[in-house]
């Protein structure tokens, strides 16, 4: 049986959605249901739904974010109200959406995509979702000075950080670290502000919580699940690579 999660701010949106979807699919599973971009996160992670309905503006992080972090096989279907460019690189990429306000035809016409989808290998989606999401997520943002340094506070001293010097960061629960390899400061900064700030020729996003600064990048590795890591010279341990951004290690 095929499984689903549904994630939009807005519940009578979603309920709507799941009736509807109940209506045209009666064999789909809704497994969960998400109101904010940070609960989708967490329960397409713990749940591994093989489709997501995802909203693309939604509170704690978009459905742009969210589709950039899934680490696993859940295949994405952006409900949105974006206009057609974004609508015409979604369908470049393999994916599909749905159009606020729903209608019945084009449901049926995504069920039916999703159907064939989901007996078809993922690599090439996969590879196709993230070149989309990175064509759309910058133009979503204000262009942004470039950092050069991190006012970090710690006590009654605020620090101020090179970024040069930062190894990584990394997103954690309401603060977010800025790791060097001295030391670990925190900041209230997100990820999202933190990359449209910053170099990116010299930091990649490599997980949705997760920035790397490629001066520091030691190499890569993979597992048993073919799953990618990436080792950073002054740190013993290993960072996980969302499969969004697998790509951009092909070259090394």
């Amino acid at each position: 049986m095929t499984r689903a999660l549904i994630a939009d701010d807005e519940p009578h949106l979603a309920q709507y959605l799941k009736q509807q979807l109940g209506e045209c699919w009666p064999e789909l599973e809704i497994v969960g249901l998400a109101k904010n971009g940070i609960e989708a996160a967490e329960q397409i992670a713990a749940l591994q739904p093989d489709i997501a309905f995802l909203d693309i503006q939604m509170p704690g992080l978009t459905g742009l974010e969210v589709a950039q972090g899934i680490e696993g096989s859940t295949r994405v279907v952006f409900v949105t109200a974006y206009d057609e460019y974004a609508l015409e690189a979604f369908d470049a990429a393999a994916i599909d959406y749905l159009l606020k306000p729903l209608k019945d035809e084009r449901l049926r016409s995504c069920v039916a995509r999703i159907k064939a989808a989901v007996s078809r290998p993922q690599a090439a989606e996969a590879s196709g979702l993230a070149e989309a999401l990175q064509r759309l997520l910058p133009s979503t943002q204000a262009p942004q000075p470039r950092l050069r340094f991190i006012r970090a506070a710690s006590a009654d001293l605020v620090h101020q950080v090179a970024v040069e010097d930062v190894l990584f960061f990394h997103a954690d629960d309401k603060y977010t670290v800025v790791r060097t390899a001295q030391a670990e400061h925190l900041i209230r900064s997100t990820i999202t502000d933190l990359a449209a700030q910053l170099d990116p020729e010299q930091f990649w996003q490599v997980h949705r919580s997760t920035l790397i600064n490629l001066a520091h990048l030691a190499g890569t590795r993979r597992d048993e699940m073919s799953r990618l890591f990436v080792r950073i010279k002054g740190y013993a341990q290993e960072l996980p690579v969302s499969r969004a951004y697998v790509h951009l290690f092909k070259a090394m």
